[in-house]
């Protein structure tokens, strides 16, 4: 037993040296090679077209309102040197980007050819509850050979993603993740770019034979009250919620780090011309916080989460800290030619490969001008931004208060995260009424590890950190990182009838029972839980 906590222990200390350390705070997911910035059309897929001023390569931009997504398999390099078998949606990592018009329905057919069952989660983004991809809760995981229809209106403009969410513990570390843009009706930049950051292991084998000494054996409570459990969220039976062998992951084993699935000299860089304004949209699909920096120029925190910020300011030489399920959004005048770098900073193995050029149109200059191990400050939300007055506040009366403990456990031969001391599906799911306003207190007593916890179906305003209420603009989120000891208080309206998770996005902590749900009273899911369907909702 003392080894294996030992052992934990270690595992937990390599997370947090990550690039990435696991701190606070996104165009997402495109590749970046064989670019064509022309306007022509593409025949592969149903609304796919090459989009004028915006990065697309072997990972194709969609258009339209209906769209083809297919999971398969395939080979991916990663770089000049190193290939792994991967999950992917549309044969590329990450999937097809799909880019759509804020307010305009759309349509979205997918086929599952893999070996295994999977689904699509519209990570960020408000859909009906039937639509959320949840297998278990909101529909059964689509089986091989099978086909799913997903349609909604995407109401918000911004930054968000689709991924698998079918044991997307593993299927989202094998590449099922893909980038989803919801334009608005109006845009201020000339160039729009998708940066996905995630992490892989160059000798996967290997690192799964290391593990083969530690006891993975089921940590969950589902055998304990089990009629009262599936009593009371009849949705969820016939899940298979699995071991938790997934949270003793070795993470110092993903030594290469990636940007839209290349790493180092296998992205390419970022083409700008002197005088554009340029969006860069960076999101997490992985399981580290990365810290970002842009080399060489002023830049604005844009947006967050997707959503705008009130009259942001410019800031230069700060590192943003992206935990995974985050999106930022920065803007920046290219007003200072040469090469530059948008970079990941830290020491891990894999950091160095987590950086692109940032190269203007006929530049001659060629200097390296990186510096990842150099110590910078942290951006910061807390007061960023002009003042402005938000949906909520700390003082307003709230009709269901909730307070949710993040923290670990040993639990029989492993260690389990916990909510409020239980485990998915035992934990306590927040009920609420249609129309209710909710405040949730979200405190993080792990002695190591960050809690990226994020929502589905709903917004959520930050209104404190620590104690302190947030000033400058109002923070609007779907996913809020919690390093040990924090304590954030967000606050959202119960407007999308459901049942909708809300969960650890380090999905190792997931799959260890970091989960709870909020229920709407009176709300009968439209599906018939298969208990053949093998459904992994974590």
């Amino acid at each position: 037993m003392k080894l294996k906590l030992l052992a934990l222990v270690f595992f937990s200390m390599l997370v947090l040296a990550a690039c990435s350390s696991q701190q606070t705070e996104d165009m997402a997911g495109m590749d970046h090679s064989n670019m064509d910035m022309e306007e022509e059309k593409q025949e592969n897929s149903v609304g796919e077209q090459m989009v004028k001023g915006v990065r697309t390569a072997s990972t194709k931009t969609l258009t339209g309102n209906e769209f083809n997504i297919v999971a398969k398999e395939g080979n991916h390099q990663l770089n000049k040197k190193t290939s792994v078998n991967a999950l992917t949606f549309n044969g590329s990592v990450p999937g097809s980007q799909i880019r759509v018009k804020q307010g305009e329905k759309v349509k979205i057919n997918l086929k599952n050819e893999l070996s295994e069952p999977v689904s699509i989660h519209w990570h960020g983004i408000t859909v009906p509850n039937d639509m959320d991809g949840i297998p278990g809760v909101t529909q059964n995981a689509l089986q091989p050979g099978e086909s799913f229809t997903y349609e909604f209106t995407p109401e918000d403009a911004g930054t968000y993603m689709y991924h698998t969410h079918q044991n997307a513990v593993e299927q989202m570390d094998k590449g099922l993740y893909g980038s989803f843009i919801v334009e608005p009706k109006e845009k201020a930049y000339d160039r729009d770019y998708t940066l996905m950051l995630d992490e892989w292991m160059s000798n996967p084998e290997e690192s799964d034979s290391d593990m083969e000494g530690m006891d993975h054996s089921n940590m969950g409570s589902e055998d304990d009250n089990e009629t009262e459990t599936h009593s009371n969220n009849s949705s969820m039976s016939g899940m298979d919620h699995g071991s938790m062998s997934e949270m003793g992951h070795d993470m110092s084993a993903y030594d290469i780090f990636t940007i839209n699935g290349k790493s180092g000299d296998s992205i390419d860089p970022l083409i700008v011309k002197e005088g554009e304004k340029v969006r860069i949209r960076l999101v997490n699909v992985g399981f580290m916080s990365h810290k970002i920096h842009l080399h060489g120029h002023k830049f604005k925190v844009a947006a967050i989460d997707g959503q705008e910020l009130n009259e942001p300011q410019e800031i230069q030489d700060q590192v943003i800290s992206i935990a995974p399920g985050e999106r930022y959004d920065i803007e920046f005048t290219a007003d200072n030619p040469g090469e530059w770098f948008i970079e990941c900073h830290g020491d891990m193995e894999g950091t160095k490969g987590m950086k692109t050029k940032i190269q203007y149109e006929n530049s001659i200059d060629s200097t390296d001008k990186s510096n990842q191990s150099e110590q910078l400050p942290e951006f910061t939300f807390i007061n960023y931004g002009g003042l402005d007055k938000g949906q909520f506040s700390l003082g307003q009366n709230y009709d269901v208060e909730y307070t949710m403990d993040l923290n670990t456990a040993m639990d029989g031969n492993g260690m389990a995260f916990t909510i409020n001391g239980k485990t998915f599906p035992d934990t306590d799911n927040i009920k609420v009424k249609e129309g209710d306003l909710v405040k949730v207190t979200l405190t993080n007593n792990s002695m190591m590890d960050d809690h990226p916890m994020h929502l589905h179906g709903h917004f959520f305003q930050v209104l404190s950190k620590n104690g302190k209420p947030l000033e400058g603009s109002p923070i609007v989120k779907d996913t809020i990182n919690l390093k040990p000891g924090d304590e954030y208080v967000v606050a959202f309206k119960a407007d999308n009838p459901g049942n909708w998770l809300f969960h650890c996005h380090d999905l190792h902590h997931a799959t260890a029972g970091m989960v709870n749900m909020v229920q709407y009273d009176g709300y009968k899911a439209t599906f018939t839980p298969d208990p053949d369907a093998n459904n992994k909702p974590e």
